[in-house]
């Protein structure tokens, strides 16, 4: 049966700002303190969703969570009324504050891992939440996010829904930041690259030294088999530790690959050489045929492919042959990298076209195309069981631009997640945003 891969995009929250939070993500803690733009924020992303809309591709929305988060303010010994326990963090904790009102639920890439059913044991779509418990601003959204691809993906006859891993070090999951699928073409079996950076029990290979690894080899373990994976269409590779402390937080930071192309650094994996031969060959059992196409540091250092995010871009085929990879801004403005995309354009290969994209707003705080979307690879069944209401129109898109102009601010600083009027504009906007989605209630407060 024929598929379709559909991006899902995530909404920026209206309490988008740049707290700093992320560790050994490098634009982050660079631009950490700086006044945000909510409104524009959304408005750019809105405008990527638009813009793949519009040149066929099926594209989605994920809502944000709600921000800030209370009840874990409340678990932290804050107490009071609403407006006094957010007047007590921002006097005696304002890190706790950030991060309980931090708007990187926008980064789907780290919602789940998704396997589709062409290569899950039971012939269902799988979803598990990423724990994303190596910081304490991420691992406040799994609840939330496994509610909402609940609501998004209901129908159990398609769709299975796990947990997220145990939230502990030894499982730390990051989702498809560090997760490629390869496959002969959409809606053909495939083969699933897990990429870790450390393995938490056997405690093999080496580690970053300035910055965390993430994610774990055993979390990535635990994913595969939960999803019903066989061994023949798994490959799991080690990060370069290296590359994580020059700021390659996720994989998806020096790698992106789809269909049977994979785009990645030469310094991506600490055994390059392996993980493409397995993959080519675990590929070619399944009727596909790698086509690698690797960055030479010679050409191109881990520095500038960090801060232009070019492998942070989507990779997406292209109905008239070739692939389509869409980059941030950042990429045109870096005359290395951009002279290098030229140069790969005019040798020709799997890689047609590049367009740019801004998206500012999120690249200050280290998110760029790839980390605003989660790929969902959907049969014809799937895709009629799934709720169509967060399927993008030109209608919905309509709604959605009025919607932020309506709720969101423009400008927002750290002093302003104290104000308990941000948290009625994020109630009612969120409120109002199920029934556009028609999601149902999918937040603590409905």
């Amino acid at each position: 049966m024929g598929a379709i891969e559909v991006n899902f995009d995530g909404l920026v929250g209206p309490t988008h700002n740049y707290g700093g939070l992320a560790q050994g993500n490098v634009a982050s803690q660079r631009n950490g303190h700086l006044l945000a733009n909510p409104r524009e924020a959304a408005l750019q992303g809105l405008a990527k969703m638009k813009l793949l809309f519009d040149l066929g591709y099926p594209q989605g929305v994920l809502p944000p969570q709600l921000r800030p988060d209370l009840a874990s303010l409340r678990r932290l010994g804050f107490t009071g009324s609403d407006a006094e326990v957010l007047a007590e963090a921002a006097r005696q904790a304002m890190p706790l504050l950030a991060a309980s009102s931090s708007a990187s639920s926008m980064w789907v890439a780290n919602a789940a891992t998704v396997t589709p059913s062409a290569d899950s044991g039971d012939g269902r779509v799988h979803f598990t939440p990423a724990n994303l418990n190596c910081a304490f601003h991420r691992s406040l959204e799994h609840p939330t996010t496994g509610r909402v691809l609940a609501a998004m993906f209901g129908a159990p006859q398609h769709f299975a829904h796990h947990p997220a891993l145990p939230p502990v070090a030894q499982f730390g999951d990051e989702g498809a930041a560090n997760h490629t699928r390869l496959c002969r073409a959409a809606g053909s079996p495939g083969v699933e690259l897990f990429v870790y950076g450390r393995s938490a029990f056997s405690g093999q290979g080496p580690t970053p030294q300035r910055y965390p690894a993430r994610q774990t080899l055993e979390a990535s373990q635990a994913v595969a088999r939960l999803h019903g994976l066989s061994a023949a269409g798994v490959v799991f590779a080690q990060q370069n530790p290296h590359v994580i402390d020059q700021g390659v937080f996720h994989n998806d930071v020096i790698a992106v690959g789809h269909e049977q192309v994979l785009f990645y650094h030469q310094d991506a994996f600490l055994d390059s050489p392996r993980v493409l031969a397995e993959l080519a060959e675990k590929l070619a059992a399944r009727g596909g045929c790698l086509q690698p196409i690797e960055v030479p540091r010679s050409e191109l250092p881990v520095e500038a492919a960090v801060g232009s995010y070019l492998f942070n871009s989507q990779l997406l085929s292209r109905g008239a042959g070739g692939m389509l990879l869409l980059v941030p801004r950042e990429c045109r403005e870096h005359a290395q990298v951009w002279a290098w995309l030229q140069a790969l354009l005019a040798a020709g290969g799997p890689i047609a076209e590049v367009r740019v994209v801004d998206l500012r707003q999120s690249m200050r705080n280290g998110g760029g195309p790839a980390c605003l979307r989660l790929r969902v690879e959907l049969n014809a069944q799937e895709m009629a069981a799934m709720n169509q209401g967060v399927m993008m129109t030109a209608t919905l898109y309509r709604q959605l631009v009025a919607w932020v102009h309506r709720h969101y601010r423009d400008r927002l600083g750290e002093a302003d997640l104290a104000d308990p009027q941000l948290l009625r504009e994020s109630c009612t906007a969120l409120d109002e945003l199920t029934t556009l989605l028609r999601l149902g209630a999918v937040y603590p407060f409905q």
